[in-house]
């Protein structure tokens, strides 16, 4: 009887054990958290990897694969991010981290430019939380996708709906501006706190026979950021076109709105 307690009593010792060594400490899962803050995913890669590698069964596996994935997206991997949260939204989530990963299947998709699936993605999403508390992302990134696929309409309302209902939130600046804008597409080839570097990145495109031009914008710390875009277009096709070229060129290229 009493080497029958002993063989129990170091039995849960060992299952203890074992739950411990899966177990991530306090201090690995800041350091992955505080990399995403300081937006050096190179290294949320890293940690994320490792933590992983280390703590399979840890309770806090799901959030740091959203890390891992959210590192992928900023890393432009976009397939790895794509095959990473198909996995997550698999999984039981709270809501908080569940609304995070579709959000960050919509980047993924939309940066792919898979846009009717990115669409799709962000209509799932309200409907499964419609009172979500990143409501007015949601719209914005919903109105986004919508002007890539000339939902003009659809994508005015969702602009309008953000202003009106979130008027001190950060979507509503952005969303004013898309606003005011007009309804056409432009391939930006550069955003400049200096409007001396913009006016020499227009000028030198306007040399090549390019319809470039300089358009103003705030961000949410109130800085004005001078963006050099290329072209007034009337159907995406044609800024998808004009995007290739001028990437050939050496341009960083992005198709606007």
């Amino acid at each position: 009887m009493k080497i029958k307690k002993i063989f129990l009593s170091l039995f849960f010792c060992f299952l203890i054990l074992v739950k411990v060594s899966q177990a991530g400490s306090p201090e690995e899962f800041a350091k992955i958290k505080m990399a995403v803050l300081k937006q050096d995913f190179n290294l949320v890669q890293e940690l994320s990897r490792q933590y992983l590698s280390n703590h399979p069964k840890d309770i806090q596996v799901f959030e740091v694969t959203y890390y891992l994935a959210l590192s992928y997206i900023h890393l432009d991997q976009y397939n790895e991010a794509l095959t990473m949260f198909k996995q997550l939204r698999k999984k039981k989530l709270d809501s908080n981290l569940r609304d995070k990963v579709y959000l960050g299947f919509f980047d993924a998709l939309y940066l792919n430019e898979q846009y009717k699936a990115a669409l799709k993605t962000m209509n799932k999403l309200r409907k499964i939380n419609p009172d979500s508390e990143f409501l007015s992302l949601i719209l914005l990134k919903s109105a986004r996708v919508n002007l890539k696929l000339t939902n003009w309409n659809e994508a005015y309302m969702q602009l309008s709906k953000i202003v009106d209902d979130f008027p001190d939130s950060l979507e509503a600046r952005f969303a004013q501006q898309l606003l005011e804008e007009k309804q056409y597409f432009a391939v930006q080839v550069g955003a400049f706190l200096d409007r001396k570097r913009a006016e020499k990145v227009m000028m030198e495109l306007k040399a090549k026979d390019e319809y470039a031009y300089i358009v103003e914008t705030v961000n949410q710390h109130n800085q004005k950021f001078y963006r050099v875009r290329v072209g007034q277009l009337a159907g995406l096709n044609d800024a998808k076109k004009l995007k290739r070229k001028l990437s050939k060129q050496g341009y960083p290229t992005t198709i606007y709105p």
